[in-house]
């Protein structure tokens, strides 16, 4: 759900409105925010990660000085064009067109950005699982609906501290107006808590935790020989 919809489920269309208008003149990337907190949390002596969904590329280009070998896919062609244009001069980093869960593994880290809820979830999670090698990490960015109490107090403080985000991030007016999204959008269905159930099912001791600007983290290190793995 873009920012415009929680904002009118919340206080009606009126003050959704005045807000995307001050959201806009001080924008900022909620997912591109992310990639320090993947960088902070790949593996030690991460050789491999695959970018799943990898958009404009920002994210290979981040992790490009800290892995081996970067690979990034995305099922949207425009998506692919422009991720491989970002990298150009990164001769470890390449794109791949082809489904993401043929790509040859194993891999350190598998990563997604608001990229999960275009997927049958659960068996999203099952691929990455198989690609990943033991002890590497699944580091995840995603979107949920708001539907618990807790969630919304989340995505109440998420919008109350928006533009104050924004404005520290790019404290000069923005004269473009609002702007669509660069990318293709999808609104979440499946809840916090619905996925918290698929997680525990399927990545035992996985890391799932609320984080303002409409989003929340997963976490999980596939076990290298004890039951569980270790996870931070």
């Amino acid at each position: 759900m873009t920012i415009q919809g929680w904002l009118a489920a919340f206080a009606g269309e009126t003050f959704a409105h005045g807000m995307q208008r001050l959201n806009a003149r001080h924008p900022w990337s909620h997912n591109d925010h992310f990639h320090s907190w993947i960088v902070a949390n790949l593996p030690e002596a991460c050789d491999s990660v695959l970018d799943v969904g990898c958009g404009q590329g920002e994210l290979l280009a981040v992790l490009a000085p800290n892995v081996k070998r970067v690979i990034g896919s995305d099922a949207d062609a425009m998506m692919l064009e422009q991720s491989a244009r970002r990298c150009v001069g990164l001769p470890n980093v390449a794109v791949d067109g082809g489904a993401w869960t043929e790509i040859a593994g194993p891999f350190a880290a598998i990563t997604m950005v608001a990229v999960l809820h275009h997927l049958e979830v659960g068996e999203a999670l099952e691929e990455v699982k198989r690609l990943l090698s033991p002890g590497g990490r699944f580091l995840a960015v995603g979107l949920a609906p708001p539907r618990s109490f807790n969630d919304k107090l989340w995505d109440a403080a998420s919008i109350a501290t928006n533009p104050l985000i924004g404005l520290v991030k790019h404290p000069w007016p923005n004269r473009l107006g609002i702007q669509p999204p660069p990318f293709p959008v999808k609104d979440p269905t499946m809840s916090f808590d619905e996925l918290r159930c698929v997680l525990e099912r399927v990545m035992p001791g996985s890391i799932l935790r609320h984080q303002l600007g409409f989003r929340h983290t997963i976490a999980w290190t596939k076990p290298s020989g004890n039951p569980l793995g270790a996870t931070s």
